[in-house]
């Protein structure tokens, strides 16, 4: 769906440019390779680059996929809209938090005597988006069944 690759794709821009450069809590690398010399800031810098990268490629095929629905005659409702993307961004920060905080720790949220806490409030905030997103786009499927048809058909 459209609309869960651009939540995926602001999922992944909000972490990058919120988490990484603007608070500099972590890099992408950087439980593995700490920030402490030019050469490892180098290193981190240019994962994080590549990271940006591929949200980049996620946000433009979610638009390019968005337009050719909505070509086609694809309806766009709030629900569908505003669904899918806290879907997309909540199923982003889960698989994020779960393989990069959890089973690589190749970084943690907020390194620190609290990383556990960051790390799991980054995994519920990120549960509460995607079934709230999902609670959305079933509301907004539920909506389009035609007159006469019940939830179990």
């Amino acid at each position: 769906m459209p609309t869960v690759l651009l939540g995926i794709g602001l999922g992944g821009f909000f972490d990058g440019i919120v988490l990484h450069q603007i608070l500099q809590w972590h890099h992408l690398l950087s439980a593995h390779i700490p920030p402490d010399s030019v050469a490892n800031l180098e290193l981190n810098t240019l994962a994080d680059g590549l990271f940006h990268a591929a949200t980049w490629v996620f946000t433009s095929i979610g638009l390019v996929a968005l337009w050719a629905a909505m070509r086609r005659g694809a309806p766009l409702g709030w629900n569908r809209l505003i669904g899918g993307l806290l879907a997309g961004w909540g199923g982003f920060n889960l698989v994020e938090g779960i393989v990069d905080h959890h089973i690589l720790q190749i970084h943690h949220l907020r390194p620190g005597p609290d990383q556990m806490f960051y790390d799991i409030g980054f995994l519920v905030w990120g549960a509460a988006m995607l079934v709230s997103g999902s609670l959305l786009l079933a509301q907004e499927a539920g909506g389009q069944r035609q007159p006469g048809q019940g939830a179990g058909r």
